[in-house]
Formats: structure tokens, C-alpha cells, sequence
């Protein structure tokens, strides 16, 4: 007799099809890195496929919460930074922790906590003009319960707001503005140096895993690598059994007709608020691990505009679509990094002169535009062209 899970993945190939292909690419990957392999494959190079892979498990989110539920959120990319700013304050006040001590052990007293406390404070504070740390580093020593505020913040954040917008039964274009409208007070907030994280100055020095300085940067970015693809594969099976069931013929049908599915009896507003609580906790998690791999965070990283570039990742990979949301993603990261980081050779040609960083967000732009005009379903609505031509 077989399980549930045994029935799911029988049920849904592409799962076993999806995690096939990312435990070959992470292979690959590990053996051609630098760390345990034949090194043709850079370090930096191992960190961009890590945190593409970030940016792959924050689009599935995006597309649980657009693609299915309708929602258009243009703010689940504040949810990805706080995850990042989460972590971030562990890993900057433990690694200041560790070489304010080794400077003060050759002292001729030993310092009192007190005086350790204020000089990891200025350590980091002092960019600002402080040496106080705020309350909200209270707990930025211990490393579980920063953990826990990578989940429980950015969700209780998501919760609140959805549970006042969908009560207040707002949807739409209107629901956008609001997300949208969230985002930017928080990065507003975060830019203040009095906000306690260190305003336009962000957190650096993310790379530096406290405790791991005899480790190459080598290893740490193949580790981090390795844990990306497991937060996606793990991402990837739970949307596909929420979109698989009853759950996902619910949510979808609240993106197709909301006011039919509230006069079928559901409880609309509570589908949507757990879809928004859910996607946010999980955009929070691709922050955590991106941004160590990243090395800093700043409150530019959650501007609006983040918010609007991954909902183009999403529309060109195919909305609706948990492996087009990742072909998004993966795609446009990648063609990112190839034209931003002088990857690709400008054109120089009499007059004219094409620098690809100027005109990558022109052909990002264009490019959404014909996907949008040409293929609605995006590259993975290729795929179902395929099928039906396969099937006649």
C-alpha cells in the first residue's frame, strides 16, 4: 500500500524531476569548486549561484502569493531583508565580540563586561556617531534565538499587515500600493542611524562567519551554496503540496473569482493571510542566507524597486508556475550578473558606444514587455506548449 508521500510524488513528477536536476547542478558545482574540487569554478563565482538560488526561493514565494493566490505583493522583498538584517546582527556583534576580546586579553586588567559591552558598541556603532547598543540588539549574542527572529519578525510583520488589509477587504491594485507603501517606510525607517541597525551604513562584514576564520572563504561559500539548495528544494516540495490539494484549488480560485469562493462558504481572508504570512516567512529565510554569502545589507537592498524586479522574475519565468518562478529568477540573476559585472565586453563601434551596465535595466525592461506582450505564460508557459503538441 502506498504512502502519502509515495502517492504525492507519483502524483507530481516534475517534484522528483526538479530535485533531480538540483542535486546534479549542486554536485557539479562542489566538484568544480575551488574548496573540494578541481577549482574551474571560482569562489565568487560558487557565492553568485548560491544566492541565485536565494533569489530562486524567494521567487517561488512570490509566485505562491501573485501566481496562485492573486495577490500582487510589491513587498515581499522587505521580508527577504529583515531575514538578512536578523541574521545579521549575530553574525556582526559575535565577530566584533571575539576581536574586541582578543584585543583587551594582553591588557594588564582584565576587562569588566562592562567595558567589553562598550567597546563592541563602538566597534560598531561608532560609523554613526554611538557607542550605546539599542534594546533590539538585546539578543544579538545568541545565535537560536536570532534564528528564530529570522522567522518570527518578518511573519509577525506579514501577519499584522495582512490581517488589516484582507480584513479591511482590500484587493488589487490598492493591495499592491499598500505592500508597496510598507516596503518603503520600512527602508525609510532603516536609513535613520537612529534606527539601531546602523542606517545608510547597513551591516557588513556578513562573510566573516564568527568562529570559522581558519576556514577559507572557499569552503564557507560551497557551505552556503549547499544550504541554498536545500532552503530551495525544501521551498520548492512545499509549495508544490500546497498548490496540489484542496488548499491550492482554493487559492486559486480566489485569484480567478474571490467573490464566488466567499459565497461558496470559504473563509477568503484567512486563505490569503496564511499564503502571505507563509511566503513572507519564506522570502526571510532566502535573506538569511543570502546575505552572508552577500558580505552586507543596507536599506537600498529592500527599496521598492527590489519588490517590482522580482515581480518581473516572475511574470518572465511564467506566473502560475512554481519551476517557471525559478527559470525566472535563475535567468535573469544570472544574465545580472554577466552584464553588470563586465562579464561581457562593451561595444565600441565609431560613435557608438553600448556600456552593458548602463543598458541592462533597459533590456530587462524590453524584455518584460515582450513576455508580456508575446507570451503572457512566460518561458514556462513553453513548456505547456510542448506538452500539447507532444500530446496530438
Amino acid at each position: 500500500m502506498q504512502g502519502p508521500l509515495t502517492q504525492f510524488l507519483m502524483k507530481n513528477p516534475s517534484v522528483l524531476i526538479f530535485l533531480g536536476l538540483l542535486s546534479a547542478f549542486t554536485m557539479f558545482a562542489a566538484i568544480g569548486s575551488e574548496a573540494f574540487g578541481i577549482g574551474f569554478i571560482s569562489t565568487s563565482m560558487i557565492k553568485t549561484l548560491g544566492k541565485t538560488l536565494c533569489f530562486c526561493l524567494i521567487a517561488i514565494a512570490m509566485d505562491l502569493v501573485w501566481g496562485y493566490c492573486g495577490i500582487l505583493s510589491l513587498g515581499h522583498f522587505a521580508f527577504f531583508g529583515l531575514g538578512g538584517y536578523m541574521i545579521g546582527m549575530w553574525l556582526m556583534y559575535e565577530r566584533t565580540r571575539l576581536i574586541v576580546e582578543n584585543s583587551m586579553a594582553n591588557a594588564a586588567l582584565p576587562p569588566t563586561p562592562e567595558e567589553i559591552q562598550e567597546a563592541i558598541g563602538t566597534q560598531i556603532f561608532g560609523v554613526v556617531g554611538g557607542a550605546e547598543i539599542p534594546v533590539i540588539w538585546s539578543f544579538a549574542h545568541s545565535l537560536p534565538i536570532q534564528l528564530a527572529f529570522v522567522v518570527l519578525v518578518p511573519g509577525l510583520l506579514a501577519l499584522i499587515f495582512g490581517w488589516l488589509a484582507f480584513r479591511s477587504r482590500v484587493t488589487g491594485v490598492y493591495l499592491s500600493i499598500l505592500t508597496q507603501a510598507m516596503t518603503l517606510a520600512l527602508a525609510l525607517y532603516l536609513f535613520q542611524n537612529d534606527s539601531g541597525l546602523r542606517g545608510n551604513n547597513g551591516l557588513s562584514g556578513l562573510q566573516n562567519i564568527p568562529g570559522l576564520d581558519h576556514v577559507p572563504q572557499s569552503h564557507i561559500s560551497l557551505y552556503f551554496l549547499l544550504a541554498s539548495a536545500f532552503a530551495l528544494g525544501l521551498g520548492f516540495v512545499i509549495a508544490k503540496l500546497i498548490v496540489e490539494n484542496k488548499m491550492g484549488n482554493v487559492i486559486m480560485g480566489i485569484r480567478d473569482n474571490e467573490a464566488r469562493v466567499r459565497f461558496l462558504g470559504y473563509h477568503v481572508e484567512t486563505y490569503k493571510l496564511f499564503i502571505f504570512t507563509l511566503t513572507a516567512i519564506m522570502a526571510a529565510i532566502a535573506g538569511a542566507i543570502y546575505y552572508p554569502q552577500a558580505g552586507i545589507i543596507n536599506p537600498a537592498e529592500i527599496a521598492p524597486i527590489a519588490s517590482i524586479y522580482l515581480a518581473v522574475w516572475v511574470a518572465i519565468g511564467g506566473r502560475g508556475r512554481i519551476y517557471g518562478a525559478v527559470i525566472g529568477a535563475a535567468l535573469v540573476s544570472m544574465l545580472s550578473s554577466l552584464f553588470t559585472g563586465g562579464q561581457i565586453p562593451n561595444i565600441e563601434w565609431g560613435p557608438i558606444n553600448i556600456v552593458w551596465v548602463d543598458w541592462w535595466l533597459v533590456l530587462l525592461g524590453v524584455s518584460f514587455v515582450a513576455v508580456t506582450l508575446y507570451a503572457p505564460k512566460g518561458i514556462g508557459g513553453l513548456f505547456d506548449i510542448i506538452k500539447l503538441e507532444r500530446n496530438k
